[in-house]
């Protein structure tokens, strides 16, 4: 790349990819880790939890009551994106990832080790859930740092690709959590499960985390993230007043955090159907035993993890909207097809079910890390990319298997939840095409607020480095 860019648009970090495995590989395996606590949760309360915590109730409203302490981690999230953001943008990126992680692996270990109702009575729920929101402030404050380390890192022309591997975390991490459940139902009776099986996925979480801030503390700290700390030093010098990170993201890049949230929509209601309340949806409403139904999950999952990285690098190619949105129509009209397939009961219809869900979910999820990243101006881009993304996160992800088995329970048929997922689908639709194309910026040179012909000057500069 030229020195006249450069000089323009600040150092080049293409030629810092040398380094990007070792940051993606960082990234990849605390991302992991960090959704491995917070799918556990999900799995367990599809599960076990109505049992265990609920007990006095009927089965379908001891699952409910399991997914309303599972929703309630949620409205925790956006505030973990602002505070984790805020000081992400004015610390470091790296820091906070430890502390996030730390914060998440701890309170899932404790999760393990909460006494049931049977116990504790009312305090063993309240335990619960106050765990579960300290699980949902440490998710608030990972995604958007771990995707900004690999986005920041790497150049222009493959971000697409080398950001999308962070996002690979969720599938793994829930491949992860429903494979170690998976092996407890194998090996375990369900009385032994229900008692204390279901306890050492959770408790194996403090070792995950050992192995997790042994990887993290290995990287180094953005090198856009340094290079806009020194030019925040000269402007302090200069004693010009700098905005905090918050309120420079609701004047500046409002639209953005707009466009954020509707295009997680889809995304984030059909995740959470097609992996979590499929669990309850099979095991309490069609009585497929826990196995099948955790079997179908992991195979979609190994399925969806290979495929990430491939929706990344097509995102390169022909841009982030057009795969974004052939995931959120694909997703929309799926989920009529999703649960006529449940249904039949029949392992491979589960399969097939589940895996081409995730497919099309994959073709949203991909692209994000990259997409938002690319919305944002560097000294407000975690601020911004997280708040965009948690947000959305408390009315579309948290409330998702709470609507879905309410739908259920008071129609006692699917159509109404697949009514609930088209809506979503249409709604991301509407933010995705509303949005500007972003493959190609220069993420060094976004301004706050900045334009659409600033976006297609980043890609034109792109494509002639």
């Amino acid at each position: 790349m030229s020195s006249a860019h450069n000089a323009v648009n600040g150092p080049d970090t293409s030629g810092r990819a040398g380094g990007l495995p070792k940051i993606v590989a960082a990234s990849l395996i605390g991302t992991t880790i960090e959704w491995y606590d917070y799918f556990l949760y999900g799995s367990a309360a599809a599960l076990v939890f109505g049992r265990v915590f609920f007990p006095e109730a009927d089965p379908l409203t001891g699952t409910l009551l399991s997914f309303l302490t599972y929703a309630i981690g949620f409205a925790a999230r956006p505030i973990g994106a602002v505070v984790f953001g805020h000081y992400g943008d004015r610390l470091g990126r790296k820091k906070l990832l430890v502390i996030s992680l730390l914060m998440m692996g701890l309170s899932t270990a404790l999760i393990g080790c909460v006494p049931g109702y049977d116990t504790m009575g009312v305090a063993a729920p309240l335990l619960l859930t106050t765990l579960r929101l300290v699980q949902g402030f440490a998710l608030g404050g990972e995604w958007g740092g771990a995707v900004l380390l690999v986005s920041e890192h790497g150049d222009a022309k493959r971000r697409g690709f080398w950001a999308s591997w962070p996002q690979g975390g969720a599938p793994a991490g829930n491949l992860l959590a429903v494979g170690v459940l998976s092996l407890m139902t194998t090996v375990l009776s369900d009385d032994a499960f229900n008692s204390w099986g279901w306890r050492v996925p959770f408790l194996l979480s403090a070792v995950l985390v050992v192995i997790g801030l042994w990887i993290r503390l290995s990287v180094d700290e953005s090198p856009l993230f340094k290079e806009a700390l020194v030019k925040a030093e000269r402007r302090k010098a200069e004693q010009r007043a700098e905005q905090l990170p918050f309120v420079a993201v609701v004047r500046n890049h409002w639209r953005d955090v707009l466009v954020a949230m509707g295009a997680r929509m889809a995304e984030n209601i059909s995740y959470y159907v097609i992996t979590a309340f499929v669990l309850a949806y099979c095991v309490e409403h069609l009585k497929i035993d826990k196995q099948t139904s955790l079997n179908a999950v992991l195979i979609g999952s190994a399925v969806q993890f290979c495929l990430i990285p491939l929706f990344g690098a097509l995102s390169d190619r022909i841009g982030r909207k057009p795969v974004y949105l052939v995931g959120a129509v694909g997703v929309g009209l799926w989920s009529w097809a999703f649960f006529a397939l449940l249904d039949t009961k029949s392992f491979p219809a589960l399969v097939l079910a589940v895996t081409v869900g995730l497919i099309f979910h994959s073709a949203m999820y991909a692209p994000q890390a990259a997409f938002f990243s690319e919305l944002f101006a560097t000294r407000m881009r975690y601020t911004g990319a997280s708040i965009g993304a948690q947000l959305s996160s408390v009315a579309a992800g948290a409330p998702a298997p709470l609507i879905a088995t309410a739908l259920l329970g008071s129609y006692g048929n699917s159509v109404p939840i697949s009514v609930y997922v088209g809506l979503a689908a249409l709604i991301t639709v509407i933010a995705v095409v509303a949005s500007r194309e972003t493959r190609g910026r220069d993420l060094a040179s976004i301004e706050p607020g900045g334009s659409a012909g600033q976006a297609a000057r980043d890609h034109r500069t792109a494509a002639s480095a």
